[in-house]
């Protein structure tokens, strides 16, 4: 059994009379450790798919397992438990608390988990070390978006899901980021997740999940992952 599984997964939503389907019998599987890559273009069912894996969205039907977990089947505390102890999310706008410092932004996400790092620590892994006591409205886009992947790494996630975490940057700062999460996979031995329109990506990965009309329409298997510093887009 797989890490992470999906199986038969529609998601539906009701306009009125009409009914949208923004999944149609997704199926996919993810092993531990791996980075993956879901590419698509803009209405292919990408973020929907992110949201229902972290928690934040539910499917109509079908099963949705993470390390043996239903989570498709988690309702009330038990979903916000999932959500606050599993996963760490990381969106294309960072979300950050305006009047917090970098530290303090990290130091509220490890209260609310069980098995934290250390925000300080973390915050020097993501080059921030001398940014700590700095408001967002002092830091850059890319210092915000490190803020933001620190504060997700910082719960010690089982899953760290990325909702285009580079849309908002430039190119050299966005290749900063990536680098980071490539890094954070291989040396923390995280799952990580990144959903992106961009295909120059997907050599970064060790899988990469194509989307299209709702459902992953083609699943590639990456040996040798390219490095960051190499890929040109």
């Amino acid at each position: 059994m797989s890490y992470i599984e999906f199986k038969n997964v529609v998601k539906k939503y009701q306009m009125g009379e009409v009914s949208i389907k923004a999944l149609d019998k997704t199926n996919f599987e993810i092993e531990k450790g791996e980075l993956t890559v879901i590419v698509g273009p803009s209405g292919a069912g990408k973020t929907t798919a992110l949201n229902i894996l972290g928690g934040m969205d539910t499917a109509t039907s079908g099963k949705v397992l993470v390390d043996n977990k239903e989570i498709s089947a988690l309702k009330g505390k038990e979903l916000v438990k999932y959500r606050r102890e599993d996963i760490g999310f990381i969106f294309q706008f960072y979300n950050l608390v305006q009047n917090l410092t970098a530290l303090e932004n990290v130091e509220l996400a490890t209260q609310i988990c069980k098995h934290p790092l250390n925000p300080k620590t973390i915050l020097k892994k993501v080059g921030l070390e001398h940014r700590m006591k700095n408001f967002p409205s002092q830091l850059s886009g890319g210092e915000q978006q490190r803020v933001a992947i620190a504060r997700a790494i910082a719960k010690n996630p089982k899953l760290l899901l990325c909702d285009e975490p580079t849309g908002a940057l430039d190119y050299k700062t966005g290749k900063q980021i990536l680098q980071l999460l490539q890094d954070t996979c291989r040396k923390e031995k995280m799952t990580v997740i990144i959903i992106t329109h961009n295909q120059a990506l997907t050599p970064m990965a060790d899988r990469v999940i194509h989307f299209k009309n709702g459902t992953a329409s083609d699943i590639e298997l990456n040996p040798n992952p390219t490095p960051i510093e190499q890929i040109e887009w």
